[in-house]
């Protein structure tokens, strides 16, 4: 059987075979728990400390700022309840976009039925926020604003920078979902001005179950996950040494290629993009006129079900919108934040290149899509 061509890495990454090395030598070398103090101990702690630099030099902080979690949804979590919980006394309300990630949204829902207040700044319809209604969203008992740095369905990139300008002048903390941009594009928490930053091992080429929080120094914070005080008392639990290892690989071979993966990444996406447009000009491109992730493909096809063209992609490996939601025919609440007609909505895909990925599985997956999408439409005209 022919291996099917993946183009959902916006959802979940392959392992790279660097970090698949990486981690195995921790998993086969490395069994000490990093808080002993015996030789063993040592040993996995100095190979923890490693990755945790690692990481922390990929994103431009400090190693004591890297708080290794099991993934994104954990670091978004205990973003917003770390932050809200330290600063409860001094306010509850929390800003938002309309977009983020179910990890933060669904946070925020729970904080809602506590008590807090939320706003959610809308996007224009090309998925990007106005850094001014950040500002406008502010009140005097905000204590926390999260913008997601790239949305995972639409790629298109936020202005966290200004909106972290607006909410620093009034002395309030910022969180960006970095898990999307990872790998991607250019993540600096200096150049953004962050306090916390998320970060998702799975989506650049790390295993599943590994993540990262940045969280600078001096920032208000209680820990969502307590216990015998790892990780400087942010995050207990014994550490998972070889997953850290592998992701502070991951962060270290990103960084050492990323020029040449973005222009990779952009290259396979446009080329995909060019020749459906040729094809196909009823082609809508969600955030095409925004700064997008230059993997990311969001795309509709007016007359088409999405779930009925998946099903009609014989070989080709891909999603409807976000991956949480796969296999649901809801219209995507990112689409609809962004004005998006429901039945518009429901005719998109989302398809994401890799550092893998080929000219030749894109022409492959090209001359699939348009044949089932001119098959759909002569078919609902018969």
């Amino acid at each position: 059987m022919t291996q099917p061509i993946y183009l959902d890495y916006n959802a979940s990454t392959p392992l790279a075979p660097e970090v698949l090395e990486a981690m195995t030598t921790a998993f086969r070398d490395v069994h000490g728990n990093a808080l002993s103090t015996h030789v063993f101990g040592t040993q996995a702690r100095d190979v923890l400390e490693r990755a945790r630099a690692e990481v922390a030099s990929s994103i431009g902080a400090m190693p004591d700022e890297i708080v290794f979690t099991s993934g994104g949804t954990e670091s978004n979590n205990a973003a917003i309840y770390g932050v809200a919980e330290a600063l409860a006394s001094r306010g509850r309300h929390i800003v938002v976009t309309a977009i983020e990630h179910a990890s933060i949204e669904q946070c925020c829902q729970v904080l809602e039925r506590r008590g807090w207040a939320v706003t959610r700044v809308p996007v224009d319809p090309q998925g990007v926020i106005d850094p001014r209604g950040v500002e406008v969203a502010i009140r005097p008992d905000t204590v926390l604003v999260s913008v997601m740095h790239a949305n995972n369905e639409t790629g298109v990139v936020q202005p966290v920078a200004a909106a972290a300008r607006a909410a620093h002048a009034a002395g309030i903390p910022v969180h960006t979902d970095a898990a999307q941009s990872m790998g991607k594009i250019k993540v600096d928490v200096r150049e953004l001005d962050v306090d916390l930053l998320t970060i998702a091992g799975h989506k650049l080429y790390a295993p599943q179950g590994v993540g990262a929080l940045y969280l600078k120094r001096g920032t208000p914070f209680e820990p969502l996950v307590r216990g015998a005080g790892h990780q400087g008392n942010r995050r207990s639990g014994t550490e998972n040494v070889a997953l850290s290892v592998a992701l502070g690989t991951a962060c270290a071979l990103a960084a050492h290629e990323l020029d040449t993966r973005r222009a990779h990444l952009q290259a396979m996406r446009d080329r995909l993009e060019t020749r459906l447009r040729e094809a196909l000009p009823s082609l809508v491109v969600h955030g095409g006129g925004a700064k997008r992730l230059p993997n990311t493909l969001y795309a509709a096809f007016p007359g088409c079900d999405a779930q009925e063209l998946l099903s009609r992609l014989d070989g080709v490996a891909t999603g409807s919108g976000a991956a949480c939601y796969s296999g649901k025919t809801t219209p995507s609440k990112v689409l609809l934040a962004m004005g998006v007609r429901p039945e518009i909505a429901t005719a998109t895909l989302r398809l994401t290149t890799g550092r893998k990925t080929t000219e030749a599985e894109i022409d492959t997956v090209a001359e699939r899509l348009i044949a089932a999408v001119k098959a759909l439409l002569a078919e609902s005209t018969t």
